[in-house]
């Protein structure tokens, strides 16, 4: 399966990828980082489940299954990718945590430079069905980590900078740059659906599923160990968004740069770009309608 696609249109792909960090960034500060240290129960939670859990699982799933090479570096690829920026958006719409999302965002962006090069080759080379494929495209884990650090965490330095000497304009530009990002993601999507239209609806039946599933198992695996560390609801709800909105636009990033040959990983990686945005639109409405619980009461000290 070859996916036909422009070079060119690569750099367009890098300055969304980008400029949507650089959105997400403009109003994080020092103390969203602290707050992981002093309050580190929910970070670790999600980055246990997105870092650790998510990947293993999504690799044991293609090995007992045998899904197909491409198809299955794929999944892996988008497993070992860090939570998207849209996840910040999907919890506040779901009366999550918003503080936790985005200091978890910023974390897990930072932590992605070399868990998502190191994920990626070891998950892939784990899986015997995977593994010959992995070695045929010749992975080089030093050159996605260079990719990384540019796309990530470079334009997070710059947005958190940006928003330090420019607070108002911070403010303004902020939802601005979030949703310009999403459309011209979005229309980039579409633009590439459109030139391999007839790739996309043959193979279909062959990735539909297994990205529904794979986001399914996402999401359940990032509410199960937000769950199982006892966290407040609303953080159980941005872990559970952190983990199920997978920044699948860096997975692209990756392919078109390193792999512009492996269509299935791109109809993988593709299709989850949208399907992600579905599914969270969908459990953060359904929160939305569901009235969070009441706080504890604080125990007077004797």
């Amino acid at each position: 399966m070859t996916v036909q696609f422009d070079p060119a249109s690569l750099v367009t792909l890098n300055v969304i990828l980008a400029l949507m960090m650089f959105g997400v960034s403009l109003n994080l500060r020092p103390a969203d980082f602290k707050r992981v240290l002093t309050i580190p129960r929910a970070p670790i939670a999600g980055l246990l489940a997105q870092f650790l859990l998510l990947p293993a699982a999504t690799c044991l799933f293609t090995w007992a299954f045998r899904v197909d090479p491409q198809l299955a570096l794929g999944m892996i690829l988008v497993a070992s990718c860090p939570g998207g920026s849209f996840s910040n958006i999907m919890t506040w719409l779901g009366k999550g945590s918003v503080a936790v999302s985005v200091s978890m965002t910023a974390v897990s962006s930072l932590a992605a430079t070399v868990m998502t090069p190191l994920n990626f080759a070891l998950y892939g080379w784990l899986n015997p069905h995977t593994r010959a494929y992995l070695q045929e495209i010749a992975l080089q884990p030093e050159n996605i980590l260079l990719l990384v650090l540019l796309v990530l965490a470079l334009p997070l330095i710059l947005g958190m900078v940006t928003g330090r000497r420019f607070p108002t304009l911070a403010v303004r530009s902020e939802k601005p740059l979030r949703f310009i990002s999403l459309l011209i993601f979005l229309a980039f999507v579409a633009i590439a659906f459109l030139n391999n239209v007839d790739l996309f609806l043959t193979q279909f039946h062959t990735f539909f599923w297994l990205v529904v599933g794979h986001n399914l198992l996402a999401l359940a695996l990032g509410y199960g160990m937000a769950r199982l560390m006892k966290l407040s609801v609303p953080d159980q709800r941005a872990v559970t968004m952190e983990v199920g909105i997978q920044n699948s636009g860096l997975g692209l990033v990756i392919l078109f740069t390193f792999f512009p040959e492996a269509g299935g990983m791109m109809l993988i990686t593709a299709f989850w770009g949208v399907w992600h945005l579905v599914s969270g639109l969908t459990l953060s409405q359904i929160w939305a309608h569901r009235p969070l619980p009441d706080p504890e009461p604080v125990q007077p000290q004797s």
